[in-house]
């Protein structure tokens, strides 16, 4: 029920007699009985216990747009719900009342003259006689629009709030089923290259009478085709051929002109095996396909041809060089020796360019060490501003000599490893040695008799 908030009576004007102001406060106490039930703040109306209204005060009929004349003993109190609030009225509000004698706080929906609905929030008791026989019911109803708006709002807010988040929860969802779709697009990429890079390198040294060989190719990236490449085949009876090089850039094109390098210089070696003669060919080879054309490529190469001698305790190794480092040999008494090639071009830039053969013998226990740039331009330093360089990899190589082709090959990997994010380019390392002379052992003699 609504009622009026009482204010504590005035003690006076100041004037110290206080009686102006206790007669004006008095007379604006002065309100009938009827002038507060007609205009309370709140909606009253009194039923039978049949539903039919028997009185109702102005402010509830001011909020419906109706006449008293046309509601009172004509309509019931069900009659002034929407649809939906009659329904609830005759299932669940009316049998609770009969039940409890009261009810209170049930929101519901009153309709309007015009077509209009207005939310209010109903309470009722059930006003009984002296022998508790119920004789009417008495309703207290309050507007309760700006609780609907605030409702109404709250859940539009709730619900942008859950389309938000089931939004975010959608593209999180669809990032990570993305992100597992690079993933796999990046493992198939990385198989598909590995095939491809393996495709451009010999599955395995062969086995040459009268040496021992090593090899190791580190790929800087699984994502991308290096263009370093090595081989060691067959020329005829006693001898053998190796390149070891590097061409220009990386991706598709680098491993087309890798793939054409290895041909031309093979095909070279069976129709000339002269390596300054074999560089040559391969020069005119890729000059006339790329740089003639507009597209200029290139590529640094050591190729070379040993000959085990016929005791297989030494051989001979002729070699030229275009552009690229130095071949190491590491002799079986220590030192290192650099095999240099002066003259050597890179291949392919020029349409001739000169290139001259070097020679060297390997005795027992030497190791000859062929490597490509990514090595020597490995970065280091707490910045990666400094390159590895070639004078550092000769004092590698010396504190370890002498060392087999596999032992060379070893330790260089390790020295790779050691590089970490500092190494960002392929590496290709190929060895081939003379073994070491085994000490001749007698055969045991018993000297008891």
């Amino acid at each position: 029920m609504c009622g009026i908030n009482q204010d504590p009576e005035p003690s006076g004007t100041g004037d110290g007699t206080g009686t102006g102001t206790n007669a004006v406060f008095t007379a604006l106490l002065e309100d009938s009985v009827e002038e507060l039930y007609e205009s309370a703040p709140c909606g009253y109306l009194s039923t039978l216990m049949d539903g039919t209204i028997a009185k109702i005060n102005t402010t509830l009929l001011g909020w419906l747009g109706m006449d008293r004349e046309t509601v009172v003993g004509r309509l019931r109190f069900a009659d002034l719900l929407t649809v939906g609030g009659k329904l609830y009225h005759e299932t669940h509000f009316a049998p609770l009342l009969r039940m409890r004698g009261e009810i209170s706080g049930i929101a519901l929906e009153m309709k309007v003259t015009g077509g209009g609905r207005l939310p209010v929030l109903i309470s009722s008791v059930v006003k009984h006689g002296s022998e508790g026989e119920p004789l009417l019911i008495r309703t207290t109803v309050f507007d309760a629009s700006d609780r609907r708006t605030y409702e109404e709002e709250l859940l539009r807010r709730k619900q942008e709030a859950e389309q938000a988040r089931a939004e975010a929860e959608r593209a999180r969802a669809e990032a990570e089923q993305a992100r597992r779709q690079a993933e796999a697009d990046r493992a198939q990429l990385a198989d598909a290259l590995a095939v491809l890079q393996q495709s451009l390198l010999p599955a395995s040294l062969p086995l040459v009478p009268g040496l021992e060989t090593a090899v190791h190719y580190h790929t800087a990236s699984a994502n991308r085709l290096g263009g370093d490449f090595y081989d060691l085949f067959p020329i005829d009876d006693t001898r053998w051929g190796f390149f070891l090089g590097d061409v220009c850039g990386k991706g598709p094109e680098a491993a087309a002109l890798t793939s054409l390098t290895r041909y031309t210089l093979r095909a070279a070696a069976f129709h000339d095996p002269e390596p300054a003669v074999a560089l040559t060919t391969l020069n005119s080879v890729l000059h006339d396909r790329y740089t003639a054309t507009g597209d200029p490529r290139y590529c640094t190469a050591v190729f070379g041809i040993v000959e085990p001698g016929a005791e297989h305790d030494q051989a001979t190794v002729r070699l030229a060089s275009g552009g690229h480092p130095p071949a190491l040999i590491v002799r079986a008494g220590g030192q290192v020796d650099s095999l240099p090639t002066p003259g050597g071009m890179l291949v392919g830039v020029l349409p001739t360019a000169p290139f001259t053969t070097a020679e060297a013998t390997l005795a027992a226990g030497d190791t000859l060490l062929l490597y490509t740039d990514g090595l020597t331009e490995a970065r280091t330093g707490p910045t990666r501003k400094n390159l590895y360089g070639e004078e550092a990899l000769y004092a590698f190589v010396a504190a370890r000599a002498p060392s087999a082709p596999q032992e060379v090959i070893t330790a260089l990997t390790g020295l790779l490893g050691s590089f970490g994010d500092g190494l960002d380019d392929d590496t290709a390392l190929l060895a081939f040695g003379v073994p070491a002379a085994r000490p001749h052992t007698l055969p045991a003699t018993d000297h008891l008799r």
